[in-house]
């Protein structure tokens, strides 16, 4: 299996580094199995430390009901956030280091204490929370024209992109995360609504399948990391010079701001 696993991640890593997206990896893996997914996907993670990079958090993928609907899918999926994933708000982001760039609109979970899994419960994930963000992802594949199923995403590293935080944060105490609406505006225009419900019926409930699901893999979600739980819409395009804003109930509002092509 680690043969197989190093060529895919090889080829995957090579897509960083040229631009050039490659075809689905499924054909190449009739086995397709989630374990070998995941191999390639930590192998990827192991490269981009090597160089520097660190770690600061995880994303549930394909949470919701529109985005699995979107994808062609049946089940959530994580991948990890490093540093050079996360870009401040209201400032350009270099659309060049994007290949086919979609936004979503998420809650983030900053985590204030350890949670490792296996046998998380809902109780021990909300006392883990110190606080949380309005969020916007971009999600990104390295496949040719998202032709993706579970194997293809998880093993891109959950198709993650970019991470843009807002500003405010809020106790959890003070909201209620499955009754949040959300709306996302792409260029000024209303482009989709949302709400927390939508993601596994409440963003803590993704929290806790990420924290029981890395858990059996020796991961333990560390304070001070990141967490996004999940897309409360569909995914949209996003091309340069677009500005993006979600506005969340009790949270507030996230902005993203794509720069130029040419900027990497």
């Amino acid at each position: 299996m680690d043969t197989a696993a190093h060529k895919a991640a090889d080829r995957l890593l090579e897509v960083y580094r040229t631009g050039e997206p490659i075809d689905p990896l499924t054909p190449d893996h009739p086995d397709a199995s989630i374990e070998l997914a995941y191999r390639i996907q930590q192998l990827q993670v192991e490269q981009w430390t090597l160089a520097g990079d660190v770690v600061k958090g995880h994303k549930v993928g394909l949470a919701s009901r529109a985005i699995q609907r979107q994808m062609g899918v049946d089940q959530p999926d994580f991948g990890h956030l490093t540093a050079s994933m996360f870009h401040l708000e209201h400032q350009p982001i270099p659309a060049g280091r994007f290949l086919q760039p979609r936004i979503e609109p998420e809650v983030a979970f900053v985590l204030g204490r350890p949670l490792a899994g296996p046998g998380v419960t809902a109780a021990e994930a909300a006392r883990a929370v110190d606080f949380v963000l309005p969020a916007l992802e971009i999600v990104d594949s390295r496949i040719r024209d998202w032709k993706i199923g579970i194997f293809d995403t998880i093993a891109d590293n959950a198709s993650s992109g970019g991470v843009i935080l807002g500003s405010r944060p809020v106790s959890l105490g003070d909201v209620d995360l499955r009754l949040i609406g959300c709306t996302l505006h792409i260029g000024g225009e209303l482009t989709a609504t949302g709400a927390g419900g939508a993601v596994l019926g409440s963003p803590l409930n993704a929290l806790v399948w990420l924290a029981n699901t890395v858990g059996p893999l020796g991961v333990t979600l560390e304070p001070g990391h990141v967490v996004l739980p999940g897309s409360m819409t569909r995914a949209f395009p996003v091309a340069a010079g677009d500005s993006v804003v979600a506005n969340i109930s009790g949270l507030g509002s996230v902005t993203a701001v794509l720069g130029g092509k040419d900027e990497k």
